[in-house]
């Protein structure tokens, strides 16, 4: 009766071992798949965070081309002005 109890004992301790082996594969491997997606979206914050910082850029660089395009159209503007009081002048004059 000792040995029916014993191997009762192991076969319980085999099918719990069992039972423990295959929890611990699935639960390894949902925590592997945790971590890849983590590491998947933080590589995603960091191109989103990438091309807003390029945007940026982009737009401050078309803001101070625009700005210079601005200065140069003035100055434009103020070369022809002159130009036409000098030939005023010069038509006063002659």
């Amino acid at each position: 009766m000792e040995n029916g109890y014993i191997i009762l004992g192991i076969i319980g301790l085999l099918f719990l071992s069992m039972y423990g082996y295959a929890y611990a594969t699935v639960a390894l491997e949902k925590i592997r798949e945790k971590k890849i997606k983590k590491l998947e979206i933080k590589r995603e914050q960091l191109r989103v965070e990438q091309m807003a910082m390029k945007q940026k850029e982009r737009e401050e660089k078309m803001a101070q081309l625009n700005k210079r395009s601005e200065e140069i159209r003035l100055e434009l503007e103020k070369l022809e002005q002159k130009k036409q009081e000098k030939d005023v002048k010069k038509l006063k004059i002659g």
